[in-house]
């Protein structure tokens, strides 16, 4: 697009109008939006919707009568009755959803310390491991330390 100067309307003065540079008139005034219309406050989405519907109260008959539970708590009651009933789909989404939202260690089980025998046994491994890689370290110098020097005396 050509860049043209245009003298606008009110003012006297050259203005360059092209990409980017639209004309003064047409220009946002202070305090405008560009967008005047725009979303509207207050405008729900999916997420809030989600929220806002799991919070929701339904009515459940139990052994003690009904009570009003969340809807969020109902649908938990409801995976954890299929799984017991043995739904494999239920029980492992059930399993699932208690391995990522179950931070509790006291509800999930404490991993036993170790022993002193398992401890040392974990020590000697460890041990070997640093001495393989040790081992195989210096072996590769001394292969480049050797390649080397058969390299030198070929030049030579």
């Amino acid at each position: 697009m050509s860049k043209r100067k245009d003298t606008l309307r009110g003012s006297g003065a050259d203005c360059e109008v092209g990409y980017g540079k639209p004309p003064r008139e047409n220009q946002f005034k202070p305090g405008q939006s560009g967008n005047p219309a725009g979303r509207r406050k207050g405008t729900r989405n999916l997420k809030t919707d989600v929220q806002r519907t799991l919070k929701l109260p339904v009515r459940v008959n139990g052994r003690r009568g009904s009570r009003n539970i969340s809807t969020q708590e109902g649908v938990l009651l409801k995976l954890r009755e299929n799984a017991l009933q043995g739904d494999p789909r239920a029980l492992d989404r059930l399993l699932e959803w208690a391995l990522r939202f179950n931070n509790d260690a006291g509800e999930i089980g404490t991993t036993a310390s170790l022993g002193p025998d398992d401890q040392s046994i974990l020590d000697a491994y460890a041990e070997e491991i640093k001495g393989v890689r040790a081992n195989s370290t210096s072996r590769k110098s001394a292969f480049r330390r050797r390649k080397g020097n058969s390299s030198k005396e070929a030049s030579s």
